[in-house]
């Protein structure tokens, strides 16, 4: 009687073990980003359908999407991941606050295309980069999304060679490497929050701004500026991110899920951000802007002017870290070849 009481005993707390466990695989894992949520237009959106949705199908997990800022600013959502309150989180520029090395991306006219810049973050660079940023901060890429290709409009005339530039005035993010790029260009950098650009442009305080097509049409600003040179200065990657604590405790069947949809889900807000760069380049030439394409070697101006103080600038702000910069110049430059 006691050795039965003593099996049942045992098969109870055996049974117990496995629940919890099982429980502790088929957890819900909270995704967070600032875009809308809808997977048709928004490129941070759409990537998280994605996830959710090779999540849910290859795995116990569920996945919860917490979109447009609803947990908070990119700043804070990274500051969630840390912790691990929120496990995945997709953002852009936040990422370089805590992985300075991730800011070279932002050297200005450094890809030719948005394709080259996947070739260079797809690969060995890429992958070198995000065990970089995980040592630094426990956070783990999994993949590369895509949130522009960034332009200059304005109101005064066509550019077409940073002399153009001479004496615009242009709002940028108060971010020293977009104050170093415009002053190297020749035009005067006016830092402006993002919710006082409209009123900025329509009252004169700067003559121009610098956003992706997506951006500059679906906010309106193609109704407050004339001119759009698809200059291409800074190709802004989105990065995807969850916390390695959470990521090394799952079974490695479910890391390789995970790691997977990250990847997809990278792919599938680079191609929604693709269509609305097309969407809108078509809609503002329709709605009169007078749209100009620099040839390569006005680009190369362009490109001459603007990356030596920017790159000056990184050198000294990022110290040790400054191998990135030829890194990511002999990645891209393997890329083109």
């Amino acid at each position: 009687m006691l050795k039965s009481s003593a099996s049942a005993t045992t098969a109870t707390l055996g049974a117990l073990v496995f629940a919890m466990s099982t429980l502790a695989q088929a957890d819900t894992i909270r995704f967070a980003h600032v875009d809308p949520d809808d997977w048709q237009s928004s490129k941070k959106g759409a990537a998280a359908h994605m996830f959710k949705n090779v999540v849910e199908s290859e795995t116990e997990h569920s996945v919860d999407i917490y979109p447009a800022a609803s947990l908070g600013d990119e700043d804070e959502l990274i500051q969630q991941a840390i912790d691990g309150t929120t496990q995945v989180v997709m953002v852009s520029g936040a990422m370089s606050k805590i992985c300075p090395a991730a800011g070279v991306l932002d050297i200005p006219y450094m890809f030719e295309t948005p394709l080259v810049a996947w070739e260079v973050l797809d690969g060995e660079f890429g992958n070198a980069l995000a065990e970089h940023c995980l040592e630094q901060t426990g956070l783990r890429t999994l993949g590369y999304g895509e949130t522009g290709v960034r332009h200059f409009t304005n109101s005064k005339l066509e550019i077409r060679t940073p002399e153009d530039m001479n004496g615009l005035k242009f709002r940028v993010q108060d971010i020293p490497l977009y104050v170093e790029m415009v002053e190297g260009l020749g035009a005067q950098p006016t830092p402006i929050a993002w919710s006082e650009l409209p009123t900025a442009l329509s009252t004169g305080v700067v003559d121009g701004q610098e956003n992706p097509v997506g951006t500059i049409y679906n906010n309106n600003l193609h109704e407050l500026q004339d001119y759009l040179t698809l200059d291409g200065h800074i190709y802004a990657a989105d990065f995807l991110v969850i916390n390695d604590a959470y990521f090394s405790g799952l079974s490695e069947a479910d890391r390789e899920v995970i790691q997977r949809a990250g990847v997809m889900a990278g792919m599938m807000g680079r191609s929604i951000q693709q269509f609305t760069t097309a969407q809108g380049l078509k809609a503002v030439q329709e709605e009169g802007m007078q749209v100009y394409s620099p040839t390569s070697e006005e680009l190369a101006q362009f490109r001459e002017q603007a990356q030596p103080p920017v790159v000056a600038w990184l050198e000294e702000d990022l110290g040790s870290d400054a191998e990135w910069i030829q890194r990511l110049q002999d990645a891209v430059a393997d890329a083109t070849e």
